[in-house]
């Protein structure tokens, strides 16, 4: 599949032609569904929700007790595409997912039931210019009460739209806040870097 993007709609449409002539292709119009997302387009931005792709995992979820756990977690690891509220707990169970127990289950069980509240939340990206990238970034100290390992996590956003974010357990113990928040502190701008030259690349 492609998606052809452009802020120049005839330039857009000159560019589909072309391709229609160098390669056999099917145009499917404005962009509505692709990798489980939805795409609903309004003036000035557009909405992105994964609604049909959470109705599928629910009725998916009722299975043994054996299955539960690995399956529910390989779907929400794809959900927190656009649903970054879930993001720090998903990944929190799925460091158990090679060996659960029923403790497990029933957090998995708890985001399930909040996803089922919540199913019509969406992410929405707003068109601006123009706009400044900026990100947050923060370490819990020791935060796995299991390890003792320290939880990262960054959100970057572009204007109004938060465009990158992750919640991540350390591979290691840290030794001190300070060094624990230095490593963050250099990794959200190299995040930062690569974005913003995609968003220059991209034009």
């Amino acid at each position: 599949n492609i998606i052809v993007k452009g802020s120049i709609p005839p330039h857009v449409s000159e560019l589909v032609i072309q391709l229609g002539k160098e390669f056999a292709r099917k145009d499917l119009g404005q962009l509505h569904y692709l990798l489980r997302i939805e795409v609903k387009c309004f003036e000035g931005g557009i909405h992105l929700n994964q609604i049909k792709y959470v109705f599928e995992m629910l009725s998916k979820t009722e299975m043994t007790l054996a299955k539960v756990i690995a399956t529910s977690l390989v779907r929400l690891q794809y959900l927190i595409l656009t649903r970054l509220d879930i993001t720090h707990d998903v990944n929190l169970e799925d460091y158990f997912i090679q060996s659960p127990n029923i403790k497990h289950l029933q957090g998995v069980k708890m985001i399930l039931r909040y996803i089922k509240g919540s199913i019509h939340f969406r992410l929405r990206i707003i068109s601006q210019s123009p706009c400044r990238l900026y990100g947050y970034s923060d370490v819990y100290l020791g935060g796995c009460t299991t390890t003792r390992r320290s939880t990262t996590w960054y959100s970057i956003n572009l204007g109004e739209n938060c465009i990158s974010w992750t919640s991540k357990k350390k591979n290691t113990v840290a030794r001190s806040s300070v060094e624990t928040e230095h490593k963050e502190l250099a990794f959200t701008p190299a995040e930062m870097t690569w974005i913003f030259y995609l968003i220059y690349d991209l034009g």
